[in-house]
């Protein structure tokens, strides 16, 4: 059996899945498939990671920067993508200071999206096509809502993202290094339906794994592993540090609302992603 077999067993209508391997030294590059890669999902939070690079877009093009003020007093951009603003899960009034906390936050997210438009002069929507859809041919997403859980789109768009964190053309490295490693990395907090960390490590817009445990990647995942999971039953991480030599990335995308099988989840994705390892270390 492939790795990629298992989400067949998966309690979900309809699921899809796509294992990158990016040999850095020959930058040879091979992806392996199961199901409808061109079906479009919700992908639910993994919209976060992709807000967030349209915002670092925005950043390195002098519109703003990491450490504009966006509000209560304190609060930057850089606070607002790592969920350290202060800001609840959803609603407009801060129960924290900046920097105090690891909240996980759509507003925070919600709130950069804005400045973005502001900085703009159009709506987010448009921003984030303009900026990351189109350039990456993503050309079957979409956002339709919130972006901090609404963007729409496909294996095969969600491919092409994982590319551009491996190897960025958007972003200089440096940029999307600072994207994908611990920002204010002392704070605790929460994951959503995962757990509560003394030390719950945070990118901008990525969720770093670090030392946390349980986790919904697998064991054999690296503390350096960074992605996302959503509400909608999808993940996506990648990681490059688990195989010498190699950049592994992982994306499987389903129907099902991760709160309806949360248990099985917890169970199911951690044995996927240690299958994706094991069987690229083979």
């Amino acid at each position: 059996m492939n790795a990629l077999d298992l989400i067949d067993t998966w309690p979900v209508d309809n699921v899809a899945a796509a294992v990158i391997e990016l040999d850095r030294d020959a930058a040879r590059r091979t992806v392996r498939t199961r199901g409808d890669t061109t079906r479009p999902y919700r992908l639910a939070s993994i919209s976060k990671p992709i807000t967030a690079w349209a915002v670092l877009v925005a950043v390195e093009e002098g519109l703003l920067s990491l450490d504009t003020a966006i509000g209560q007093p304190g609060c930057t951009l850089r606070h607002l993508l790592a969920h350290a603003g202060g800001y609840p899960f959803d609603g407009p009034q801060p129960i924290a200071a900046p920097g105090a906390r690891r909240i996980y936050s759509n507003t925070g997210i919600e709130m950069a999206a804005e400045a973005v438009a502001a900085a703009a002069d159009m709506p987010f929507g448009q921003y984030l096509t303009e900026a990351v859809f189109e350039p990456l041919g993503m050309a079957s997403s979409s956002l339709r809502g919130s972006p901090a859980h609404s963007v729409w789109s496909t294996v095969d768009d969600c491919i092409r993202f994982m590319d551009e964190t491996m190897q960025p053309r958007l972003v200089t490295e440096q940029t999307a290094h600072a994207a994908t490693t611990p920002v204010f990395d002392e704070l605790a907090g929460i994951v959503p339906g995962v757990g509560r960390y003394d030390h719950c490590s945070w990118g901008l817009g990525f969720e770093v794994k670090g030392d946390k445990h349980p986790h919904w990647m697998g064991h054999t995942n690296t503390p350096a592993a960074f992605g996302h999971f959503g509400g909608a039953g999808t993940l996506l991480w990648v990681d490059s540090g688990a195989v010498a030599g190699t950049t592994v990335g992982c994306v499987a995308l389903t129907d099902r609302p991760f709160d309806e099988w949360a248990i099985e989840a917890l169970r199911l994705w951690p044995q996927l992603s240690d299958a994706v390892l094991d069987e690229v270390r083979a």
